[in-house]
């Protein structure tokens, strides 16, 4: 029976949330609480606590400390008293903190009575008072604990909601620095005599929405007194702010009240901590970065001086509202974001309730970056508290009521959240716990009863999913109302706001952009709605790029000529990464964007990894070889051939820029050589055609053409030539001179047809590197090439053969080729010491006579210090050397020839790292300039926009093209360093 009787007691103790039944069934047959075990109101309002394990052993324990009168008075009053119960157990069953304090002091349980009214709550005025009595640091923070008491009461009870919560806190902390304050210049009444100081709160406490526990952020302004030394003055004022910091935060057997920050000042923590009036002015007019206005958006007075106080807001805060004027805001702003995130620990960003994706931070950031750009014009704009500006912008048509009330309601759970995981220890923290028990107290506490923690799991991810779908909406959604029809009664941004808008986030031309979001998004066609839901996310991603204005342009290009086209805005719509890689497309430079717009249906290579993977050569060969059948005449055919060079170009292009390639530094260079053997194949088919049509006979020859120079090593650019060398071998019985005049027409044809003028980018075929130079046959016979190169060849022609390699025409014959030239590039016995002297005269002369004039050698990335010549150079002279004795030397390409002499012990292992360093870097500097500019260069462009859209294709953010130049000057004077020992041979 016995038994029984205690598995229902168990029972009953589950039921209500008790986890550990045992214990509490021992704690409530104690004696502590002998006169009230048997009310079974006190089961239930136990039962109510976000932990009533934790609730019920922490009433024991203020039981304990009381004396039995006062013991006696609690216990009525628990039975008696509803909302003081429920105050007292709620905030036992939340804060383990706050449950020691009231071990420490337990008669401090009178002090949740004040208050009692849902409707009262206090203010600094209310707070003072309380902390009236304290005159020394300890009292203090005893005072501040019972204020504490009373905060924590009504929130755990929902008798203030998270507003009033947050402006409590923040009030109790005004009124903490005023009584530190006050202890400090009773202490120095001499340095009192000499100065007036103003603190003026910062961040959260001067916003009015302070957490429970929170660095308070300050800073400290004074002044003289009349006749009074500067100097001295603010030494002494000095004085007084550090011993006001200490009060508050030192630590002791009370713990500590909070950490005052001052590092929010000119100059950091470098700063000193206490300035002029005038000091201030002065730097923020002439230093300050943008972060420094979006934190004194919620600069007040909160305690010493008030006049002064005053002085200082009402000086700085026409500086707050110019700041979305500065010439470097949007890169700032951009700024911000990214250290914001980057400072988060990888192990800690899903459980980031403040810093993390979906977090406050995204809220408070959106909210005052749209309080600094339309606060300018608008006052009403101008609140320091988060929410209360959010609906201030609500009203102002400047953020959407419906997107207003999600982010509010959203903002509201995450802060509630953090309050009540910082309440528990009354420890600065935002991360959510992992423990099971501690998710469940936190379940709980926000009202989730039957599975608290998959509940508060839930809710935390769906807020946090919304949160970051309004923030990446809120710059941009209001933009496309200022230009499409608005539904009656809605209110959208008007023009001058939204310029001012688009304008803050970078685009130069906010009144072209405008034109272009009316032609994109106006009217009522399912094309403008589709549109209307895409441009949002698409104009961030253009903000994010150095050309916001070319993106939108394209953009509106590419639509204009697809945009009856169902599949594409479908694919829009639909392809997540079909979006975000359009958007980067389209605002990285002109090459892509070019390409695309005259074969806009190309976009569909956006859709996946997958689609702009490069096409293997034999792919490309029989497309391009089907066309050339296909056509009635050799320009159609080359029209066909090009127009798949195009598309390709494209692919390669945008595979380039939205990093498909970004862990293989050798895949455009391969995918550039492969498009374009593809298009001399063609070509050639097609050249090869017209020859025999107008001669009326098959052509008489074999004909190859064999790469050379970046062509045959593998390794195009964007802006490279194609350099080739013709050779031919007649058929068995032909005339060699009939056979040699068509292998010239073909070689004639194939040029010209590659060169015709057309939209699509040429290809132009260079053979001056042929025997002779441009004073030698264009073509020859693979005998005159073994008769020439026997008797004639010079050092550099065996230099250039070292890349020679077939890419079109007859395979048996370009291999005969190769192995005609393999011992003149690779010669038996090395390299002659005479031959090397010539290599290295003819690099210093090419070094000296072809650098352009008034070029930086430092920054050419082919003939420059330590540049690609630098480096390849080096490479042959090692090939040309040692490549008869280590047959891995015996390849075209750069790389793995410096790999193979690594492995061959003719390069240290830190030489090799550095040369293809370099050389890597100078190959993608060459293609970012060609993808910005559409037109080759060796250098980094001297227009700032392109610099700029350079640098972030080199993975360089906004503000540090200087970064990107010095590194490049770094890495390139390494190289030479070591081009200096293995080429030229100094020590």
């Amino acid at each position: 029976m016995l038994e029984g009787r205690r598995d229902t007691r168990f029972g009953r103790l589950l039921r209500h949330g008790f986890s550990d039944a045992v214990a509490a069934e021992a704690l409530l047959g104690g004696e502590q609480l002998a006169p009230v075990r048997s009310d079974p109101v006190l089961l239930d309002a136990l039962g109510a606590t976000a932990d009533p394990d934790q609730a019920l052993a922490s009433l024991v324990r203020l039981a304990e400390a009381l004396d039995p009168g006062e013991r006696r008075t609690l216990l009525d009053t628990l039975t008696t008293a509803k909302p003081l119960r429920d105050r007292l157990l709620g905030v036992l069953g939340a804060s383990a903190a706050l449950a020691d304090h009231l071990t420490r002091h337990p008669r401090d349980w009178h002090a949740l009575v004040t208050y009692e009214h849902a409707d009262l709550h206090p203010g600094t005025t209310e707070f003072e008072r309380g902390l009236a009595g304290a005159d020394d640091p300890e009292s203090l923070r005893v005072a501040y604990r019972r204020c504490m008491l009373g905060i924590a009461a009504r929130d755990v009870c929902g008798t203030s909601d998270l507003v009033q919560t947050a402006a409590e806190l923040a009030d109790l902390a005004t009124a903490t620095l005023r009584a530190a304050l006050a202890m400090a210049e009773a202490e120095a009444p001499a340095d009192v005599a000499l100065c007036r100081l103003a603190v003026i709160g910062m961040g959260k406490c001067g916003g009015h929405e302070l957490n429970y526990i929170s660095d308070v952020d300050v800073i400290f302004v004074a002044e003289a007194r009349p006749d009074a030394d500067e100097a001295k003055a603010l030494q002494a004022a000095t004085r007084l702010a550090s011993r006001m910091m200490r009060i508050c935060s030192d630590t002791t057997v009370e713990g500590s009240i909070w950490q005052v920050d001052a590092n929010l000042r000119p100059e950091g923590r470098r700063g000193p901590l206490v300035r002029t009036l005038s000091s201030h002015l002065a730097y923020y007019k002439r230093w300050a970065k943008t972060w420094e206005f979006q934190a004194l958006l919620k600069a007040r007075p909160v305690a010493g001086d008030p006049a002064l106080g005053r002085e200082y807001v009402e000086a700085l805060s026409p500086m707050v509202w110019q700041a979305a004027e500065r010439d470097h805001f949007v890169q700032d702003v951009q700024e911000m974001r990214r250290r914001v995130v980057e400072n988060i620990p990888v192990a800690h960003l899903d459980r980031e309730l403040k810093l993390g994706p979906g977090g406050l931070r995204d809220v408070e950031f959106a909210v005052q970056l749209l309080q600094l750009v339309h606060g300018r014009t608008d006052p009403s704009l101008r609140s320091g508290t988060t929410l209360t500006a959010l609906s201030q912008l609500a009203a102002g048509g400047y953020v959407g009521r419906a997107d207003a009330a999600a982010l509010d309601t959203s903002y509201r759970f995450l802060r509630t959240m953090e309050h009540r995981i910082q309440l528990h220890k009354l420890r600065r923290t935002h991360l959510v716990p992992e423990d099971v028990a501690d998710l469940r107290r936190l379940g709980r506490s926000l009202g989730f009863r039957a599975d608290p923690v998959t509940e508060l799991q839930r809710e935390w991810r769906r807020h946090a999913r919304e949160v970051r779908r309004l923030h990446e909406k809120l710059f941009y959604r209001p933009l496309l109302d200022a230009v499409a029809q608005l539904a009656p009664g809605e209110v959208g941004l008007s023009t001058d706001a939204a310029k001012q808008r688009l304008e803050a986030l970078g685009y130069v031309d906010p009144a072209a952009a405008l034109r272009h979001l009316e032609a994109l998004a106006s009217g009522v066609s399912r094309k403008a709605a589709i549109q209307r839901t895409l441009l949002p996310v698409l104009l961030g991603w253009f903000a994010d790029s150095a050309d916001p204005d070319a993106g939108l342009l394209n953009f509106r290009k590419v639509s204009d000529a697809l945009g009856r086209t169902p599949w594409y805005l479908r694919l829009l719509r639909d392809e997540g990464a079909a979006a975000v890689n359009l958007a980067r497309v389209l605002s990285s430079g002109r090459l892509a964007p070019d390409l695309l717009m005259r074969a806009p249906e190309a976009v569909a290579l956006l859709a996946d990894d997958e689609g702009l993977q490069p096409r293997t050569r034999g792919a490309l060969d029989q497309e391009v070889l089907a066309a050339v059948h296909r056509a009635d005449s050799a320009e159609q055919a080359v029209a066909a051939v090009r127009g798949v060079r195009r598309r390709e170009l494209f692919r390669t292009a945008a595979a380039d820029l939205v990093g498909v390639h970004r862990d293989d530094p050798d895949a455009i260079g391969a995918a550039l050589t492969d498009l374009n053997a593809a298009a001399v194949t063609g070509a050639l088919q097609a050249a090869v055609n017209a020859v025999e049509t107008a001669e009326g006979e098959p052509l008489p020859t074999r004909f190859s053409v064999i790469g050379m120079g970046r062509f045959g090593g593998r390794e195009l650019g964007y802006g490279s030539d194609a350099d080739v060398l013709f050779v031919h071998e007649p058929y068995e019985g032909v005339d060699e001179h009939l056979a040699a005049r068509a292998a010239l027409k073909v070689a004639n044809e194939l040029r010209r047809l590659l060169q015709i003028p057309t939209t699509d980018p040429p290809l132009l075929i260079d053979a001056d590197l042929r025997p002779e130079g441009k004073s030698g046959p264009l073509v020859r016979t693979l005998g005159s090439y073994a008769a020439y190169y026997r008797r004639w060849s010079l050092v550099w022609e065996s230099h250039a053969l070292l890349r020679a390699e077939p890419v079109a025409g007859d395979e048996d014959l370009g291999a005969r080729f190769i192995g005609l030239v393999d011992p003149l590039r690779y010669p038996a016995d090395g390299l002659p010491e005479e031959a090397v002297r010539e290599i290295r005269r003819l690099k210093a002369r090419m070094e000296s006579e072809r650098l352009p004039r008034g070029a930086d050698p430092t920054t050419h990335a082919k003939l420059g210090r330590g540049g690609l010549s630098d480096v390849e150079w080096t490479v042959q002279l090692l090939q040309l050397r040692h490549g008869a004795e280590f047959p891995g030397l015996r390849t075209t390409r750069t790389r793995p020839a410096l790999a193979a002499a690594e492995a061959a012990g003719l390069v240290a292992a830190e030489d090799a790292e550095v040369l293809d360093a370099a050389w890597i870097l100078a190959s993608r500097m060459r293609n970012a300039v060609m993808l910005v500019r559409a037109r080759a260069g060796d250098t980094f462009p001297g227009d700032g926009k392109e610099l700029a859209a350079v640098g972030r294709y080199l993975g360089y953010e906004p503000g540090h093209v200087g970064d990107m130049v010095e590194e490049y000057r770094r890495a390139t004077r390494r190289a030479r360093a070591v081009v200096e020992r293995l080429f030229y041979g100094t020590d």
